[in-house]
Parts: structure tokens; C-alpha cells; sequence
């Protein structure tokens, strides 16, 4: 439950940090002093460092994990509210268990199949309805490319030797912190520190939710299939409409609603109903 409330709050958090720094600066900021941190833990800690296959895999798991789905995400927030991104983001379970099924590590079923046509009726209706308010395609697209990234992102981690959850996620938050950085020069924006109390705010709590979230998810990855981890990607649109609503002012329609109930029903039943590989 935990996990849910840090995503599904991230997302408005992101959307005040884009207020006021630019989007891939935004995200390497955050991303360099979550892994500074652990770092330092790692050290009080004692723990070894990923190396060889361990570290090929946190490296990879960076790249795909913070580097291209939060320079994706950071950038789509920017137009995209918070609610919509959530739900959209909501379908990583779906598309890891679709990804996951054609190296064989998850059972593809009727089932799973009827999941995925509800999931893209629901988020036809959400596009249909986002475009008529002027959110920009290009921006929804980017959306669904960053849940693309993550779920990426879970089986790569799968697929390679196990190491401390806090040395995997130090490691790849450096990693990812690299290439928005990168990412950020390459897009020309200017590096500066907030100077905004609501934006000091909004890095603080994406900074936390980096170590703790995260830490937790890649834990619970080690032990659960890599679709079944994803659960707590499906709740966390029902926190973040609600805290959108309340601090960002986001306005809830009915074509949003219905769309958005579709979306996660069909991940329910595309991906966490059913048979699951060990």
C-alpha cells in the first residue's frame, strides 16, 4: 500500500517540478541525490556492489527504469495532467506480461488477451476525450512509450543475477541520473536550483519516494512475477486523481472516468487474473 501512495503522488509532484524546472533537468536533479543517498547507506551498510552480470543488469535496468522512462515521462508531464498520465501509466503490468510472453517467462491466455482489448478500448476513449481539451498527442504517445520503458525495465532485472535491492537501485538511479543528464544538455536546458517553496516541496517528496518506492519495488520484483509487481501501478491512479484534483486543480470528466475504468480493468484481468509463472 505503501508503494501506491508514493506513485500514485509522484505524478503531481512531477507536474509542480516541471512548473518550474525543466523537465529532464527536473528528473536527473532528482535522480542524482536518491542515488547519492544510497550510496551513503550502501557505505554505513557494508553492502558489495552489483559486479559482473549484476551490474550489467542494474546498469540496464537504469537505463530502461529511470534514464528513458522518466526522461519520457518528466517531458510528457510538462501537458499531460497527472490523472490521465497515471492511467495510462497503469498499463506497465499489461504490456510486461505481453513483453514477458514472448521470451517465455509469463502464459499468455484468453484471458489475458480479452484484458488487452479493454485496455486499448479504455484508452481510446481517455485519447478521444484528452485530445478534444488540447493535450498533445505527441505528449499521450510519450506516455505510453515511458510504460513501454518500464516494463522493460521488470524483466530485464529478472534475467540477471540478484543483488541487494539497495545497491541495484543506487546503481541504476545513477545510471538513469547520467542520461538526463544528457538527455537535459542535449535539449539545451538551463541547470538551476528551485526557488519555489511548492517546488522545493515537490523534489523533496520525489527524492524520498526514490529511495523508499523504489527500493521496495525492486525487493518485491525479486519474489513476484514480473507482471504480478506491477499491482501497485493499477491502484495508483486512484490516488493521483485525487491529490490532482485537490492540489493541481485537475478536472475529472465522465469520458475521462469511463475510460479510465476500462484501462484498469482490463489490467486486472489481463494481467493479474490467472495462472502465474513461479
Amino acid at each position: 500500500m505503501l508503494i501506491v501512495v508514493f506513485l500514485g503522488v509522484n505524478f503531481v509532484a512531477v507536474r509542480f517540478s516541471n512548473a518550474e524546472l525543466p523537465p529532464f533537468w527536473g528528473a536527473a536533479l532528482r535522480f542524482a541525490v536518491a542515488s547519492a543517498l544510497l550510496f551513503g547507506v550502501v557505505a554505513a551498510m557494508r553492502l558489495p556492489l552489483p559486479r559482473g552480470k549484476a551490474l550489467t543488469g542494474a546498469v540496464l535496468f537504469g537505463l530502461l527504469a529511470f534514464g528513458a522512462t522518466y526522461a519520457l515521462l518528466y517531458w510528457a508531464l510538462v501537458a499531460v495532467p497527472a490523472g490521465l498520465a497515471s492511467v495510462l501509466f497503469a498499463t506497465v503490468p499489461l504490456v510486461t506480461l505481453l513483453l514477458a510472453s514472448t521470451v517465455g517467462l509469463e502464459r499468455l491466455t484468453w484471458t489475458r488477451l480479452a484484458g488487452t482489448l479493454v485496455v486499448i478500448a479504455g484508452v481510446a476513449v481517455v485519447f478521444r476525450d484528452q485530445l478534444g481539451a488540447d493535450v498533445p498527442l505527441t505528449a499521450l504517445l510519450a506516455t505510453m512509450l515511458a510504460a513501454v520503458a518500464a516494463a522493460l525495465s521488470g524483466i530485464v532485472v529478472k534475467g540477471f543475477p540478484r543483488s541487494h535491492p539497495i545497491t541495484v537501485n543506487a546503481s541504476a538511479m545513477a545510471t538513469g541520473a547520467g542520461l538526463l543528464l544528457a538527455g537535459s544538455w542535449l535539449a539545451g536546458e538551463a541547470p538551476a536550483l528551485p526557488t519555489l517553496s511548492p517546488t522545493w516541496i515537490a523534489l523533496a517528496w520525489l527524492i524520498t519516494s526514490s529511495v523508499a518506492a523504489f527500493v521496495l519495488m525492486v525487493w518485491v520484483l525479486s519474489r513476484w512475477t514480473a507482471s504480478a509487481t506491477s499491482y501497485a501501478v493499477v491502484l495508483s491512479p486512484l490516488v493521483t486523481v485525487g491529490i490532482g484534483a485537490v492540489l493541481a486543480g485537475e478536472r475529472v470528466t465522465l469520458a475521462f472516468a469511463v475510460g479510465s475504468a476500462l484501462v484498469l480493468l482490463g489490467v486486472v484481468a489481463g494481467a493479474l487474473i490467472g495462472p502465474r509463472s513461479p
